[in-house]
């Protein structure tokens, strides 16, 4: 369509000129990343708040 080439042909010219990844370096989904960061940070906030309320009325 407009003499555009085909999204998959584009998207694989656009990869192919990335460089190699390095290994370890490396987080395949940038959202997921986030996602993944922020769970992480929001269950040890709730096991600290949790663990400051019980030892406050328990001690």
């Amino acid at each position: 369509m407009f003499h555009r080439k085909p999204i998959e042909e584009r998207i694989a010219e656009r990869q192919a000129k990335l460089p190699p990844l390095k290994e370890g370096k490396h987080f395949e989904h940038g959202p997921a990343k986030f996602v993944f960061v922020s769970l992480l940070v929001i269950v040890a906030l709730v096991h600290f708040g949790g663990l400051a309320l019980v030892m406050h009325f328990y001690s």
